[in-house]
């Protein structure tokens, strides 16, 4: 398996565990993300994930996108797709 940079983590809400992510590349629902910073390194899958508080099944390039993450993520974190 591959990683395949997509964008990077803005912001995160600790209170209701999601992150902003810009991406830089197509992310779709069903996708396996790995996320990966100076203390953060685990990978996941999108199950949803919301642009301007409406659900989409697609982000893409130039869009700051929000998806539930697993575990607790830092702004600059990496966000790679998993091929």
């Amino acid at each position: 398996m591959t990683d395949k940079k997509i964008g990077e983590v803005t912001n995160y809400y600790s209170n209701i565990s999601v992150c902003a992510i810009m991406l830089s590349d197509t992310l779709s629902e069903g996708d396996t993300v790995h996320f990966k910073g100076a203390t953060t390194d685990f990978t996941q899958k999108v199950k949803s994930m919301e642009l301007d508080r409406e659900s989409i099944e697609e982000g893409k390039p130039g869009q700051e996108i929000a998806i539930k993450v697993k575990n607790r993520v830092r702004e600059g974190d990496e966000v790679f797709l998993l091929e």
